[in-house]
């Protein structure tokens, strides 16, 4: 990994990447509306998580705000993500590039063969 002034990065096949944590404020009042779009919210992050541009999706279990890291060249990208969501309307974000990012890699379980 290297460092910028602006932050932390490091290179993702051969292109600079930058970690950024979006906080996002959900409504109180959940419509009809908005809890039939939470299938292909859903859908829409799984695919973002699989790709590696999403690396973690945090609820707060009063459903008030969400917190997603991302990984991505600039703010604008993350902003174009976030567009990107069938909820985007129903919520606002505030970005913030990270300094540090520190997580753990995915790891399987251990079997056990007795």
């Amino acid at each position: 990994m290297g460092g910028t002034a602006g932050g932390n990065y490091y290179m993702k096949g051969g292109i600079r990447m930058n970690n950024y944590m979006v906080e996002v404020e959900l409504p109180t009042d959940l419509t009809e509306e908005f809890l039939a779009l939470i299938p292909r919210q859903r859908a829409h992050v799984d695919s973002l998580m699989n790709e590696g541009i999403i690396t973690s999706y945090a609820l707060a279990k009063d459903r008030s705000r969400l917190w997603i890291t991302m990984d991505a060249k600039t703010d604008q990208e993350v902003q174009n993500v976030m567009r990107s969501f069938p909820m985007v309307r129903f919520f606002s974000f505030e970005i913030r590039e990270l300094m540090f990012l520190n997580r753990t890699g995915f790891v399987l379980p251990q079997m056990s063969l007795n």
